[in-house]
């Protein structure tokens, strides 16, 4: 991963960081990382995520899976259980990885109807082995799988704690089990089992994906002039203190798209706490050119765009044609076009006083999306100690938990009683 922090420094955006400022934060950033590369040898909660290129097995992963015969596969899980695995696979171009990561039964009736359950994998991911969403999924798709006449048990995969109800179905269905990491929150897991399954069903090289973050991880200095993932972070912190509260992320590659959602949740879960953090946005290039640029352009000064792009990707030559204002297409790809787009993008954004920090990796396959996983998560962690909050926790989503389970099963927990005492004030 290569980064261009040109465009966020005060010199050409308005809030921008100064160069003074830019060294100052250096000092902060050393101090950080001696903090991170400590968590990381002592393998602590939430560090050790970043040793998942060297402690995950592929070959580990690949023998487990081994038995499963498919050509898609199902990924029943949520949040970080889910988002993982579809990003890589989206990445690699992967058409036949589908989710059930709701709960909406006409999403979940219409993807159900459309699958091939006799060509189709289960791959159930959950932690604890009581993420009520996922239990509930599984069990729909299981009985799916049963009225259809099609074993299940030949086709699944589980991931999850040591114990739980899916450890003992695994132990009782004599199924393929896998472990999620110990000390890894489940954002921050995509390089472990949770997220590499999936594409080690569909035949991709998952050892490739670990070299990427291998190659990520092992770029973690001590100062941000040599570490892009660290500046990274860095930049978006000095930036958030002088008044960006959004953060538009925006790939330009419709196989970073599901990259884009993965970040937000990492971005917004992670760094969400004491009255701080961006809200991350998601936007496609060029396509919300043509909609969200108007208010990164025109709107607030409390936002940065992050620019995303391949350098190299495979292309197609745009036919040449003899129409008065179109043949300037005729000596161009659609890769130059996307490119255009892409640089009229971050100079608009200059032009109009707004930072944006350009990302770039050579290709979207196995190894770049390995080291966009590992850098952005090394990114978030620096933020995190930056701003002194508790970056691998998640209090807010556990409240909203217990006040589901408290509703579904009739516990009068505090959640739950919050709930039902939502004051009414009904138009109709």
């Amino acid at each position: 991963m290569q980064l261009d922090i040109g465009n966020a420094l005060d010199s050409v955006a308005t809030p921008g960081v100064s160069t003074d400022a830019l060294d100052r934060l250096d000092d902060a950033v050393a101090d950080a990382h001696e903090t991170i590369a400590a968590g990381m040898s002592n393998a602590r909660f939430g560090y050790a995520s970043l040793n998942l290129p060297e402690t995950t097995s592929a070959a580990g992963i690949e023998r487990a899976v081994d038995s499963i015969d498919a050509d898609a596969v199902l990924t029943v899980g949520i949040g970080g259980s889910a988002l993982g695995a579809k990003t890589i696979t989206a990445a690699l171009g992967e058409a036949n990885h589908f989710l059930l990561d709701n709960v909406d039964p006409e999403a979940t009736n219409r993807l159900l109807d459309a699958l091939d359950f006799e060509s189709t994998a289960i791959n159930v991911v959950s932690k604890s082995g009581t993420t009520a969403e996922t239990l509930a999924n599984f069990l729909v798709v299981r009985d799916a799988y049963e009225a259809a006449g099609v074993d299940w048990t030949e086709r699944t995969v589980v991931t999850t704690g040591e114990s739980g109800p899916l450890a003992e179905l695994a132990a009782e269905e004599e199924l393929p089990k896998l472990a999620v990491p110990d000390g890894v929150p489940g954002r921050f897991s995509a390089l472990s089992a949770v997220g590499l399954v999936a594409p080690a069903i569909l035949g991709y090289d998952i050892e490739a994906v670990l070299d990427g973050g291998r190659e990520a991880r092992d770029s973690l200095t001590e100062s941000i002039d040599d570490c892009p993932a660290y500046a990274y972070g860095a930049l978006a912190v000095a930036l958030e203190r002088r008044g960006v509260h959004t953060n538009a992320f925006m790939p330009y590659a419709e196989a970073l798209e599901p990259f884009a959602e993965w970040f937000a949740q990492l971005w917004a879960e992670s760094l969400g706490k004491d009255g701080q953090g961006q809200t991350p946005a998601r936007a496609l290039g060029a396509t919300d050119q043509h909609s969200q640029l108007q208010l990164y352009r025109a709107g607030r000064h409390d936002t940065m765009v992050t620019l995303v792009r391949p350098t190299a990707r495979d292309d197609r030559e745009i036919p040449a044609v003899d129409v008065e204002g179109l043949a300037y297409l005729g000596d161009a790809t659609l890769g130059d076009l996307l490119d255009a787009e892409f640089e009229a993008t971050e100079a608009s954004l200059a032009a109009a006083d707004k930072p944006s920090i350009r990302v770039e990796l050579d290709r979207v396959d196995e190894h770049g999306i390995g080291d966009l996983l590992v850098s952005f998560e090394a990114a978030c962690i620096m933020a995190g100690e930056l701003m002194g909050v508790e970056t691998f926790t998640q209090p807010a989503v556990e409240w909203g938990k217990n006040a589901a389970r408290g509703l579904l099963g009739g516990e009068e927990t505090a959640e739950a009683a919050a709930v039902r005492d939502k004051r009414e004030y009904r138009i109709e």
